[in-house]
């Protein structure tokens, strides 16, 4: 409300410092009931115009008592002065405890439902929330926490907000939305009373009584978005399965803390302190956030510094995209120089963010390739460090952009001349033109190939060993064919060089086992020469028939308990097996069956036909012992 010399003459009249006195001794809350149970400003307007006019006559004599002429008698003066100021000084209390009690009667918890307006947009992919925790299994990405919908009504808003649409709402918090914390009639008042305090020196006054209560406002919106009082330390002491959620939270509350809290509690003090003098308006900002900033920032802060692991990645990119984001926003909303400290502090965490990101890629490679597990897994399948790490660099693929951004070194690597049997060789001439990131994740696969490769010669058998490569090679191939950003990062050169190494572990497994079942099936060392002979020894061939019997019934018995998981390419093997074993089996026995058959017992030595073959191929590989023995043959 203006002051009275701006009123026209037909609202409003000038009150004479008699009357003015009187007017604000009446409302001297420690001398008068009424006064103490009555606010001006709740009442009647004209009241408050007469309040107001007479603190305005107060000042003004003031004014003039302070500017009054030597010639005056100073007893008057010095009795005018005392009256002027104990004037004065009611009228500020007065004028305090009524800018107090709008301030609280106007304040309320933003409420939060209403800021997550829900549309149809996508969420960003460094939205995604990623169960890290167990990355080792096939189910990649965790779902969010949010409950079903039979529980939604429990969930606090921000939870429901988010239940309510699975993209509630990245578009209402992409942008500094400024909403009216107070209804402008009440901001007028705020405005009428604190220009006349500031104007009678209150003004540390009128700023304290302003923060105190804005920032219980700032407080509760921030208990109902979960934001909670934690110290760096609390936060550091959490399970990081605890931490995860409240990093997801965060990030929303983020949002809306910077875009719409801080930037409408800054509108709030440009319209109340406008004009009033040189940035008062923002001195109360300050005094409203500035403990609630530092309150969000470090809860940000503790996650930047906190002990890495390779679990803590995606959310610490998470945290990082949205910071990133918002940094724009913090300039602005935070422009000032006394908000120095808190763009700073921003840009700092930002940085810490980063380089945890960096280290902790960093830290993830060595751990892959010191790893020391020594148990073989059974029947040859894929190792859980195998599904873990694809698993790993799928989630890594879906940041490119910002891992592009922030990766900015070729990996530290052994080279073919380093002589280092501990590390293997990777060539950075083989991939010029690659990304430091597309290096880094070549590089992962390398020293995982390397560490199974260690893995491998603790299997007894050499047959098992190369289907272990083989599986697990293959299955890298697979995670990279099935992610469009990690294919395009790797490269088909490369993956063709993977796909070429599978194909040679199913080409050796192959020839450990099957050459010297085969070689059971040749002609040499069968014939014999002699005019009564009938050029075949019916002794070796005898032999020849139970030694490849009980070759293929154990080859059979062990390798039906082997595994491979992939059903495209465990028929592929059985395949290539059948196609070297079926066509010499059935030439041996159709060359040789005549010679069996005319002694005695030839069941004991054809055990099995070529369609009794064919069915036990179809056991290979299928993780779990045969109930029974082959099928014999018809007789």
């Amino acid at each position: 409300m203006e002051p009275p010399e701006n009123y026209s003459t037909s609202t409003s009249f000038a009150v004479p410092f008699e009357d003015a006195q009187k007017i604000i001794l009446r409302w001297d809350s420690t001398a008068s009931e009424e006064a103490r149970e009555r606010m001006i400003f709740g009442g009647d307007r004209q009241e408050v115009d007469l309040y107001l006019q007479a603190v305005d006559e107060i000042q003004k004599s003031m004014s003039s008592t302070s500017i009054s002429p030597p010639s005056s008698h100073h007893h008057d003066q010095d009795s005018n002065s005392n009256k002027v100021n104990s004037a004065i000084q009611i009228a500020m209390a007065r004028l305090e405890d009524e800018f107090r009690n709008i301030l609280i009667n106007h304040t309320s918890p933003v409420e939060v439902d209403s800021l997550f307006i829900p549309d149809h947009a996508p969420a960003p992919a460094s939205s995604l929330n990623h169960n890290t925790s167990s990355v080792g299994s096939s189910n990649e990405f965790d779902q969010e926490e949010v409950g079903g919908g039979d529980h939604v009504d429990a969930l606090d808003p921000i939870q429901r907000a988010d239940s309510s649409n699975s993209s509630a709402s990245y578009r209402s918090t992409s942008s500094i939305r400024e909403i009216d914390l107070i209804p402008q009639e009440a901001v007028a008042d705020l405005q009428s009373i604190a220009k006349r305090m500031i104007s009678a020196g209150y003004l540390r006054e009128c700023i304290q009584v302003y923060g105190s209560v804005r920032k219980s406002a700032v407080d509760a919106s921030f208990r109902r978005l979960g934001i909670e009082k934690l110290s760096i330390g609390d936060i550091q002491r959490l399970e990081w399965e605890a931490l995860e959620t409240k990093i997801r939270r965060w990030i929303r509350a983020a949002k809306v803390c910077v875009r719409i809290l801080f930037a409408s509690e800054k509108k709030l003090c440009e319209e109340i302190f406008y004009g009033i003098g040189t940035a008062i308006d923002d001195a109360c900002f300050m005094e409203t956030v500035k403990g609630p900033v530092v309150q969000l920032f470090n809860f940000a802060e503790a996650i930047s510094i906190s002990r890495r692991s390779p679990e803590k990645m995606f959310k610490i990119l998470d945290l990082h995209d949205a910071l990133m984001d918002l940094l724009p926003d913090i300039e602005v909303v935070f422009e000032s120089k006394s908000a120095d400290s808190i763009r700073v502090q921003a840009a700092e965490i930002l940085s810490r963010l980063a380089e945890a990101a960096r280290g902790i890629l960093s830290e993830f490679e060595s751990a892959v390739l010191r790893e020391p597990s020594r148990v073989p897994v059974p029947g040859g399948t894929i190792h859980p460090l195998t599904r873990y790490v694809m698993n790993y660099i799928s989630l890594i693929s879906d940041y490119k952009q910002t891992l592009i951004e922030l990766i900015m070194s070729k990996p530290s690597t052994g080279s073919r001349y380093s002589g280092d049997p501990t590390t293997p060789d990777m060539e950075f001439a083989e991939l010029e033109g690659k990304t430091p990131l597309a290096l880094h994740l070549i590089w992962i696969i390398v020293i995982l190939q390397f560490n199974l490769e260690g893995k491998s010669k603790h299997y007894k058998d050499l047959s098992l060993a190369h289907l272990f490569i083989m599986n697990n090679v293959h299955y890298i191939v697979q995670k990279i064919k099935g992610s469009p950003e990690l294919r395009e990062m790797i490269g088909d050169d490369y993956l063709r060089k993977l796909t070429g190494k599978f194909r040679q572990a199913a080409t050796s497994y192959q020839r450990a086992t099957w050459v010297s079942v085969l070689y059971c099936l040749r002609d040499e060392g069968l014939h014999v020469s002699g005019s009564f002979s009938s050029g075949v020894s019916k002794s070796a061939l005898r032999e020849r028939f139970k030694t490849f019997n009980a070759m293929f019934e154990e080859v059979h018995r062990t390798q039906a308990t082997w595994l491979i998981p992939d059903s495209q390419l465990r028929e592929e093997l059985r395949i290539s097996i059948s196609e070297k074993l079926i066509p010499a089996y059935r030439s041996f026995l159709g060359r040789f069956r005549s010679h069996i058959e005319s002694g005695k017992h030839p069941e004991n030595y054809i055990k099995y036909s070529v369609e009794d073959l064919e069915s036990a191929v179809l056991d290979f590989f299928e993780g779990y012992p045969v109930s029974q023995h082959l099928r014999r043959r018809s007789q």
